[in-house]
């Protein structure tokens, strides 16, 4: 029975969940309501900012001696997209309150 656990490549299991994750992100975020994507972009922001913690953890590996290049390589890269996502979501987020608000005359 142990030999059958190890039959799949772990490259192509995580492969495989990435590829799952991906369409199920894909149908959630298209299934949303307007109404709810505030609240969405919010969540969004929380998320991104867990993962500026975990880059900034790989980014940090270099300051250990088992770190390696790669990991901080793809750390600095993390670090970059979610920072942009982060700040990228609170601007549109800023935008769609500002539609709700009542205008001046």
């Amino acid at each position: 029975m142990e030999h059958i656990a190890q039959a799949v490549d772990p490259f192509v299991f995580r492969l495989s969940i990435f590829v799952l994750a991906v369409f199920v992100g894909y149908f959630v975020v298209w299934s949303v309501t307007p109404a709810l994507h505030t609240p969405l972009m919010s969540v969004t922001n929380a998320i991104s900012s867990v993962i500026v913690v975990g880059a900034l953890l790989a980014v940090g590996v270099g300051m250990i001696s088992s770190g390696s290049g790669w990991a901080r390589g793809f750390g600095f890269i993390a670090l970059i997209f979610a920072c942009v996502n982060i700040f990228g979501g609170f601007l549109v987020t800023q935008r769609m309150l500002a539609m709700y608000k009542k205008k001046v005359k």
